[in-house]
C-alpha cells in the first residue's frame, strides 16, 4: 500500500504537467496561452527563415507579404494605443490574428487581409512574425496554412532579430477593423 501511495505522489507532477500542456493548446492544435514563450524550430506548412534569409527574400523582385500579428488591445470597437510598436518596413499588422482562438469576426479580419494583400493568389509568398518566443506568429502561420496559402514563412525570431541585426523598423499602425466589416 505505501509502494503504492509513494508510486502515485511521484507521479503527480508528471500528470499535472500533462494537463497544462493539454490547456495550453486548443483541440485545433491553436497555442492559447503564455504566448511569450520559447517556441519549437518549426510550424505546420511554413517554412521558418532567418534574419539574413529573410533579408534576402526582400531583395527579391517579387517580395513577399510581411505580417506582423503583435498583440493591441481591442476595447469598444477601436485598438487602444497603449504602447508605440513598429514592424519590419511594408508590413501589414493585423494584431491578435496570431490568438489561439478566434471568433468568426477577428477570423474574417485575418482572411480578408490576407486575401487583399495577396489578391487572391494563394501561391503568393507570405511571413508571419512577432517578436522573439512569441507564439502568436506560430499560430497565424498555421491557420493562414489552413486558409489554403501554400507559400509560407515563419520568422521565429520576430522584431527582436531583425532589431539586434541593425535593420531598419517603421513606426506601425494595426490595419484598420472597420475596412474589413468590424469586430463588436
Amino acid at each position: 500500500m505505501r509502494k503504492r501511495m509513494l508510486t502515485w505522489l511521484l507521479m503527480l507532477p508528471l500528470l499535472a504537467g500533462a494537463a497544462e500542456r493539454a490547456e495550453l493548446f486548443s483541440a485545433d492544435g491553436y497555442r492559447q496561452d503564455r504566448y511569450r514563450s520559447p517556441t519549437p524550430e518549426s510550424v505546420e506548412g511554413a517554412r521558418t527563415v532567418t534574419t539574413q534569409a529573410l533579408h534576402a527574400l526582400l531583395q527579391r523582385e517579387s517580395a513577399p507579404v510581411l505580417v506582423d500579428v503583435y498583440r493591441r488591445q481591442w476595447l469598444a470597437g477601436r485598438f487602444i494605443d497603449s504602447e508605440p510598436h513598429a514592424n519590419l518596413p511594408g508590413s501589414l499588422w493585423l494584431p491578435n490574428t496570431g490568438d489561439g482562438n478566434l471568433d468568426a469576426q477577428w477570423a474574417s479580419y485575418f482572411a480578408s487581409n490576407l486575401e487583399q494583400a495577396t489578391g487572391g493568389d494563394l501561391e503568393r509568398a507570405l511571413v508571419f512574425y512577432c517578436r522573439s518566443d512569441c507564439w502568436l506568429s506560430w499560430n497565424a502561420s498555421i491557420r493562414a496554412h489552413r486558409l489554403g496559402y501554400t507559400n509560407i514563412y515563419w520568422y521565429r525570431d520576430g522584431v527582436d532579430a531583425w532589431e539586434q541585426a541593425g535593420l531598419p523598423l517603421q513606426p506601425a499602425s494595426p490595419e484598420p477593423m472597420e475596412a474589413r466589416g468590424g469586430v463588436d
